[in-house]
């Protein structure tokens, strides 16, 4: 999968099966907090999916899209890297980082 960071700079990684963006991003030392590791009680872990991958993706439960409503520049394509979890149709997904995250916890 690909990090892109907020100069667009590209940073592809290992992206194991079975394993949420957000810990793939921790593995890797990208700068993607969440603060609640992971449990679906902030939006730190908020990222930003490319428009082309968008549609790849499972759509969120009403949990996720609740914690979403609290991410710092939110859009059409937002997600929780915690609640995103790798598999083969996802090889290659290219995720932003947002400028920001609210942490609410």
């Amino acid at each position: 999968m690909v990090f892109i960071d907020l100069t667009g700079q590209e940073r592809e990684v290992e992206a194991p099966i079975g394993l949420s963006v957000l810990e793939i991003a921790h593995r890797n030392d990208v700068n993607l907090e969440g603060a609640c590791e992971g449990s679906l009680a902030c939006s730190t872990c908020h990222v930003i999916i490319e428009p082309e991958d968008f549609d790849r993706l499972r759509d969120p439960t009403e949990d996720e899209e609740d914690m979403l409503d609290l991410a710092f520049g939110l859009t059409r394509t937002s997600r929780l890297g915690c609640q995103i979890i790798m598999n083969e149709e996802l090889d290659g997904l290219r995720v932003r980082l947002p400028a920001g995250s609210h942490n609410m916890s």
